[in-house]
């Protein structure tokens, strides 16, 4: 079906927020980038002279008749909505028709384009108003060419704002990551003149694609979810995580939301990504991250902003919601995605011996708990601080005291409990920070004499320990009720250096596995290392032919 490019009735383009502004280079790349995608190109070439204030962006999607050409740079005119009705009907990643209109005025435009449906195509080169001033026949591919050369050349004083080239094609290097995360089946090629700058393949989904953004993330440690939503057949999730033992930045700078094919800016959305990993990174790193909502137009108002950056969301509490229970799945170690044993039957063998020595006694047990299903089975206890456990793709080395800290803070933190204390723990020369810390905890402490504080309550983790004046001071030296529960988690885990029988190392593991975010502890410590059957292979040449390895042809 042939779209016609027409313009918009006036009451339209009333209702519209103001119109694009093409201040930069990165805009211009920005809108014509867009339109080619709307076009349902899957190869995109971007070419930038930067100090001849030019872009040409070709695409090989659908182009343009002749008819369309002559409208195309006319102010407001569109083929992708018609009446205000498609305001709340909009699928495409531009609808006001005024880009190709404000190139028009700010510099030498020229569209090459030709459907695939036609033999020839056409070049129509625009004066100031958007009108067709030249116009030819030209061989090329079905697609469409578009050129901006002169940027500005009329608005010398917006030249002399801009900031400097380099700091402009970072801003268009931007422009085409964020583009290109949202579209991953698209094939880009950008160049600075002659010079290929940057080259990104076609990908299935953005989990092949991230790793061609970001310098240093590799596709094993990210791990997708799509979740299809239960309200309407057109609406879905589709997250990207960096796995937290693995991979974390610096700063929040790939923590982002998209939108129908945009990135976008949703504050709410990305704290709940940000909190979904909270006490699962280390200190100051956050995580890398891609949300992608696909929804209907009508929970969508994309009309609130002119770059299409700042959108209005229907029903943000649901997507919220389903956003957080998607971290939580995504973080899981689950059974079920884990594949069928390879080989484990002969890394059993290798490391059968180590289970004969580890009749071990323990001075601090581990409760156990009901029988729960476990892809890990104890083999063995190493140096008293790691649980050696057969995993169905080879083995894993788990250390216990993070394991039984990530286990103990999940169950601290859905059952935080305070109890009584009598007779009371004596606390002396405490000061007023450190008496209203634990009292901000819900902890009950009260005047007892000069510089001196009974505490008639205490987490019920700590209650039974030697070490509970220890533990008392340490919470009060701080932090909010979260810290305070790391905290007694830290101090309640069983401490490396203590031996563990066969029953206790499975009960830990079986424990640590149903945690909610069992990668890493709550100081964002990575709490197993794998070793895969696979690379034991490798490692032991078991490829090799047995007699072509003792010299026997």
């Amino acid at each position: 079906m042939e779209f016609m490019i027409e313009p918009l009735p006036i009451d339209v383009v009333h209702l519209m927020a103001a119109g694009e502004v093409i201040d930069s280079l990165s805009a211009v790349v920005r809108e014509l980038v867009e339109n080619a995608l709307d076009a349902g190109a899957t190869r995109i070439v971007i070419s930038l002279w930067a100090d001849q204030w030019r872009v040409r962006v070709s695409d090989n999607g659908a182009g343009m008749t002749l008819e369309n050409l002559r409208q195309a740079a006319r102010p407001h005119t569109t083929s992708k909505i018609r009446d205000r009705a498609d305001l709340q009907n909009i699928r495409s990643l531009g609808f006001r028709g005024e880009a190709l209109y404000s190139l028009a005025q700010l510099s030498q435009l020229e569209i090459l384009s030709r459907p695939s449906s036609e033999m020839q195509g056409w070049r129509v080169a625009y004066d100031a108003q958007g009108e067709a001033a030249e116009i030819e026949t030209v061989a090329i591919a079905p697609g469409t060419i578009i050129t901006v050369d002169q940027l500005f050349e009329t608005w010398a004083t917006r030249r002399d704002a801009l900031p400097s080239a380099a700091q402009q094609l970072k801003a268009v290097q931007t422009v085409i990551y964020r583009l290109a995360l949202c579209h991953p089946q698209v094939t880009w090629q950008v160049q600075q003149g002659e010079r290929d700058w940057i080259s990104l393949w076609a990908s299935r989904t953005a989990k092949q694609r991230l790793p061609q953004l970001v310098r240093g993330v590799q596709e094993a440690e990210l791990h997708e979810i799509s979740i299809a939503s239960g309200n309407a057949v057109e609406s879905s999730l589709y997250l990207l995580l960096g796995l937290p033992d693995r991979c974390h930045r610096r700063r929040p700078d790939w923590v982002n939301v998209a939108i129908n094919g945009r990135l976008v800016h949703l504050p709410e959305l990305e704290q709940t990504l940000l909190a979904g990993f909270r006490q699962t990174l280390p200190r100051d790193r956050y995580p890398v991250c891609f949300l992608h909502l696909h929804l209907l137009p009508q929970q969508i108002d994309w009309n609130r902003h002119p770059a299409k950056t700042e959108v209005y969301l229907h029903n943000l509490d649901y997507w919220q919601q389903h956003v957080s229970q998607a971290i939580e799945q995504a973080l899981r170690l689950n059974p079920a995605s884990i594949p069928e044993p390879l080989s484990s039957r002969r890394v059993g063998t290798v490391i059968k011996a180590a289970e004969s020595g580890a009749d071990y006694r323990v001075h601090r047990t581990i409760a156990p708990g009901e029988p729960l299903p476990s892809v890990l089975r104890a083999i063995a206890q190493v140096h008293n601080r790691y649980i050696l456990a057969e995993h169905p793709s080879g083995m894993w080395l788990v250390e216990q005291h993070i394991a039984h800290e990530r286990v103990l803070y999940e169950q601290i933190c859905d059952r935080w409990q305070l109890l009584p204390l009598e007779p009371a723990i004596i606390l002396n020369h405490l000061s007023q920070a450190q008496v209203e810390q634990l009292q901000h905890l819900g902890l009950v402490v009260e005047l007892f004499g000069d510089q001196i504080w009974a505490v008639r309550s205490i987490p019920a983790l700590l209650a039974q320990r030697e070490d509970r004046v220890d533990a008392l001071l340490e919470l009060s030296l701080g932090g909010d009720l979260q810290t305070a529960q790391v905290a007694t988690a830290c101090r309640s885990a069983i401490r490396n250096g203590t031996p563990l029988t066969l029953t206790e190392m499975q009960t830990l593991l079986d424990q640590w596995q149903q945690t909610r975010n069992p990668r890493t502890c709550p100081h964002g410590r990575p709490i197993y290392l794998a070793l895969e059957e696979s690379a034991l292979a490798r490692f032991f040449r078991r490829h090799w032919v047995i007699g072509k390895s003792h010299g026997l042809e």
